[in-house]
């Protein structure tokens, strides 16, 4: 299985799309109004206690304060919280690489956050969930730094390995290694991609790991309230971080600077991957020349089509959504009704698990599968939505079908879910169902195209527009385009788009950057 990752830049931020097999399995974006990243570390001040609910309400700096409860202030939040006073007070400034500090005792399990802080505390906090809805983001005190094969989780002592690593001995030489090399006051988890990993490898990323938290514990001392102190890396570097393997054929790279950023991190990390990385510089835009435009569009839609007939219906609520499955004309195909609904639900499974990585779906998720007599088919499907759900990074839990053919899964919620409108509304007519006769599309697109090129005098002119206009324009051995070169001595490059509606189009420069026309006089 191939795997690819795309990264289309624009003005916004950017687009990240992570392909199987050329299928879009991931989509994300960075670069938007939400700056707080699940991973990101902050000084807070504590504004509110509430004992009702046994939590606290930190500033961090977004528009609603961040949740804390008892629970996720973790055993050894004493420990930290001395040394984060240590750290503000020059004077008595602590090793940052906890070297000779003395750890306090662990808090009660079940006890009071009352007890813990108090109003206008300064802490360290870290991002577990991202702002949702109306809710801002949680928080957690138990620290850690995610790296490519370990975690580091300061004030600890523990050494943990993944559960997906089977292998006794395996799991008792990682223990082992990483007991020797770990300084103290530092607990460890070893993520499942280090097993079979040399000593030199994870002795590597645990320094990179030191170094991260030893440079941003040295802020502290200066920090103000609300700076964040240590922020997890770029959306499409943790992908990378977690996800690099074998299978990883290409990652393709649209603005330059991300692209010296990308190889950059994997010449750190692997630097046998490094060739891997390409810088696009095709006539089209990224997603368009990849054809990921078109899937998007046919993938975030509330109805989704199966390959070989059948289809989903999928609607959402604020924590629950439901997919229905629907066979469609498959019906015709089989002559047995419960071969025919095995069939098309083994289809739907992979489906659903692909569209609960791309649209981001947490909580709950009940899955109406059409109904099949048989256990043994039942139990085919449930074997096959686990299967399916393993290659998802987010936690999630899977149940075996019920009585009446529902499936629940559970699956953990810690960003806003993925939400693209694939309806557009008609920019002509907003919605009325009535509109100009279409073929003056083109002829104010010359309009505006003369106005640029005579009045405004600009030299490099790209026109972004829809597959149809471009074909309109570039068709014929004396197209259109042609015409323009004779007629304004400039060579007009137009650009396919299909995110755009056919009614719509973007004069942009030779950097990218919308062209806006200037207010035509009225002798014009």
């Amino acid at each position: 299985m191939s795997t690819e990752l795309l990264i289309d830049s624009s003005q916004n931020g950017s687009r990240i799309a992570l392909l199987k097999d050329k299928n879009l399995v991931e989509l994300h974006s960075e670069g938007g109004e939400n700056q707080f990243k699940v991973g990101d570390i902050y000084l807070g001040t504590v504004r509110k206690i509430v004992n009702g609910l046994n939590a606290a309400f930190i500033d961090v700096g977004y528009d609603k304060d961040a949740f804390l409860h008892y629970q996720d202030l973790g055993p050894q939040i004493n420990s930290l919280n001395k040394f984060t006073k240590l750290a503000r007070n020059n004077n008595n400034y602590p090793n940052v690489n906890l070297k000779g500090f003395e750890k306090e005792a662990d808090i009660e399990k079940l006890g009071k956050i009352s007890s813990v802080l108090s109003r206008n505390n300064q802490i360290l906090v870290q991002v577990v969930k991202e702002p949702i809805s109306t809710k801002g983001p949680r928080l957690s005190c138990e620290l850690s730094i995610a790296g490519r094969y370990l975690v580091l989780v300061p004030f600890s002592d523990t050494v943990n390995v993944s559960k997906k690593i089977r292998s006794a001995e395996e799991r008792k030489r990682l223990v082992r290694l990483i007991t020797s090399i770990k300084p103290a006051n530092f607990g460890v988890i070893i993520r499942t991609v280090a097993e079979s990993q040399s000593v030199t490898e994870l002795d590597k990323d645990l320094r990179n790991l030191l170094t991260t938290w030893e440079e941003g514990m040295k802020k502290l001392s200066k920090a103000k309230n609300r700076d964040k102190i240590i922020g997890e890396m770029s959306m499409a570097s943790s992908i990378i971080r977690d996800l690099l393997n074998e299978s990883f054929d290409a990652i393709t790279v649209e603005d330059e600077l991300i692209y010296d950023q990308i190889r950059s991190y994997i010449r750190t990390i692997a630097p046998e991957k490094e060739k891997i990385v390409k810088l696009f510089n095709g006539k089209a835009k990224l997603f368009e020349n990849f054809g990921i435009e078109k899937q998007i569009k046919s993938l975030f839609g509330q109805t989704i089509s199966l390959p070989q007939g059948g289809y989903l219906i999928i609607e959402h609520t604020e924590a629950l959504h439901v997919i229905d499955v629907n066979s469609g004309n498959k019906s015709n195909q089989e002559s047995d009704q419960e071969m025919t609904a095995l069939k098309t639900n083994l289809v739907a499974a992979k489906e659903i698990a692909r569209q609960l990585r791309l649209r981001d779906m947490g909580g709950i998720i009940v899955i109406d599968f059409i109904d099949m007599k048989k256990a043994e088919n039942k139990k085919a499907i449930f074997d096959a939505m686990k299967s399916e759900m393993q290659d998802d990074r987010s936690k999630n839990t899977v149940l075996p079908l019920t009585k009446f053919g529902l499936m629940q899964i559970t699956r953990q919620r810690v960003r806003p879910e993925v939400n693209i409108v694939t309806k557009e509304t008609c920019p002509s007519c907003n919605g009325t169902g009535k509109i100009q006769a279409s073929i003056l599309v083109a002829d104010q697109l010359e309009n505006d195209l003369e106005h640029i090129a005579t009045i405004q005098n600009v030299s490099n002119i790209h026109i972004g527009l829809h597959p149809y206009l471009y074909a309109y324009f570039t068709s014929g051995l004396i197209s259109q385009r042609v015409r323009w070169f004779f007629k304004y001595l400039k060579w007009v490059k137009l650009i396919k788009d299909s995110s755009l509606p056919v009614t719509e189009y973007r004069f942009l420069d030779e950097s990218g950057e919308e062209i806006e026309l200037t207010v035509k006089s009225e002798t014009e």
